[in-house]
């Protein structure tokens, strides 16, 4: 499932970054973006998923996760994260 997010980290490298789903599960994704990214750090990103999956409106999910891994992957950087607590945010 390919999806847009936006990401924010921590740290000194913080902001917010435009990112892009390749994989997503309820405990998991992995996604590629064009920032450098460290295992171990903590991330918080909002996935929007479409009304063409939802069959309703697009609903907009905030999720706190932790780094896994992270791979070159066609000169951005493919990124694994755990999913460690979600909430779905009200629509606007």
């Amino acid at each position: 499932m390919t999806l847009p997010l936006t990401i924010r980290s921590s740290g000194t490298d913080s902001g917010e970054r435009q990112g892009q789903t390749r994989d997503v599960s309820f405990r998991g994704l992995y996604f590629l973006i064009d920032a450098e990214m460290q295992p171990g750090a903590p991330i918080e990103f909002i996935l929007t998923l479409p009304r063409e999956i939802t069959m309703a409106g697009d609903v907009h999910i905030r999720c706190f996760a932790e780094i896994i891994r992270v791979e070159p992957h066609n000169g951005r950087k493919g990124v694994a994260a755990r999913i460690d607590r979600y909430e779905f945010l009200p629509a606007a």
